[in-house]
């Protein structure tokens, strides 16, 4: 039997892109019920995303995972009644458009709340519903440099880079989601008693979802005047801690920077002078010396296959881990049995659908990762259903919308 603590809960998804979706995703992982709402045709421009076969990305099949397709023109007025009808017969009410373009059609926090007052409302967008920044566009790109997580990231003798995923949607949507389970824990604790609609608003910004990750950045600056600076595969002011190279051509990943660990690292790589020498005692020291650190630590893994010196360093209790990419990741036992790898068919645009594995849901209940109901579904895919089972539409009066 799945675990879904979230059973009961109905979820209408106005967002597109990621970092909606992804808080979607997650409600629906854990048993709600998810409505995505997407333009007629087109949807969501996440399946146009890396699509490399097929009509429907890999990209929007992971995001869009446990959730039901509807297809609603919101620049109608039949698209938008259809919403209020749907929001009265709904928990949360999930979108990430820029702020002021539900109020623009009439669905503002106050219509709806007028519709159903016990919806949460959840509004992801670049820099908030309020402030001097509020009505600018933003993708995560901009939200991760304005954040202060791009000036973080790569060498410190080239540009700033990005990481290979869209973490500031991913991040935001976490919070999303987070703050939206709050907000109907407060309805549930709250009973009879209603939640002012300010309260049941969700203000998530991306810039500010990266802030939050950003640990003592700022604290550093105000304190010690310290601005933080791109150190490439290292940590500031954590050592001995970066990637290696192996024999074979692979690299490794070391954390060898606890101080307990740090002797027993040094002793593993034949270096006592390094573990007994006083200046490497502690974080600061090791910090201070880490070029003279990280060169006698790739003198002793260029000399090992990338097993053979994860075996020693795992042996000796030594934080160490391979660099995997996705063809290890499918592969691993550690993913495999904690069921982090579901397969299902889709179509990739060959003459018969292809089974293909998608990432488990996280985090674990009942020891492992419960099962995905249904990958991203197809465009419009439940509309009829929705609309018949919720709101008791004939298919004449579905088929009138679907050509208007």
């Amino acid at each position: 039997m799945s675990i879904r603590p979230l059973d009961g809960v109905r979820v209408l998804e106005l967002g597109n892109y990621i970092a909606a979706p992804t808080a979607g995703r997650i409600l629906g992982d854990f048993g709600a019920e998810v409505i995505k709402v997407e333009r007629p045709k087109a949807g969501d421009e996440l399946r146009n995303w890396r699509l490399y076969g097929g009509d429907t990305s890999m990209l929007f099949r992971t995001v869009n995972r446990n959730k039901k397709s509807i297809t609603l023109d919101l620049r109608t007025e039949a698209g938008r009644d259809i919403v209020l009808d749907l929001i009265r017969q709904c928990d949360v009410l999930l979108e990430n458009f820029r702020p002021g373009m539900l109020e623009k059609w009439g669905l503002g926090p106050e219509v709806l709340d007028a519709a159903n007052p016990n919806l949460v409302i959840t509004r992801i967008s670049a820099y908030g519903q309020t402030g001097p920044l509020a009505a600018r566009p933003g993708f995560a790109a901009v939200a991760e440099a304005v954040g202060g997580l791009r000036e973080l990231v790569g060498d410190p003798d080239r540009p700033p880079v990005r990481v290979g995923v869209s973490i500031g949607d991913s991040i935001a949507g976490i919070y999303a989601a987070f703050g939206t389970v709050m907000a109907l824990f407060q309805r549930e604790r709250a009973k009879a008693d209603s939640i002012p609609l300010p309260e049941r608003v969700i203000d998530v910004a991306l810039n500010e979802a990266i802030l939050s990750v950003m640990e003592s950045l700022v604290p550093d600056y105000l304190a010690y005047g310290i601005n933080r600076e791109r150190v490439g595969g290292r940590m500031e002011g954590i050592a001995p801690s970066n990637a290696y190279p192996c024999a074979d051509g692979f690299s490794i990943i070391i954390g060898g920077n606890g101080d307990a660990i740090f002797q027993r690292y040094m002793g593993v790589i034949g270096r006592p002078d390094l573990a007994a020498d006083p200046e490497l005692q502690d974080n600061a020291g090791r910090w201070r010396n880490r070029e003279r650190l990280d060169a006698s630590i790739a003198e002793w893994t260029i000399r090992h296959s990338r097993d053979e010196a994860l075996s020693i360093l795992e042996g000796a209790a030594i934080p160490c881990g391979p660099i995997y990419t996705a063809a290890d990741i499918v592969a691993d036992e550690q993913y495999l049995a904690r069921n982090m790898i579901q397969p299902f068919p889709v179509d990739v645009g060959a003459p018969e659908p292809k089974t293909v594995g998608f990432p488990g849901i996280v985090p674990v209940i009942g020891e492992k990762s419960l099962p995905i109901r249904n990958v991203g579904p197809d465009l419009g895919e439940h509309t009829r259903e929705v609309l018949s089972e919720l709101l008791g539409m004939s298919d004449v009066e579905i088929d009138a919308l679907e050509t208007s």
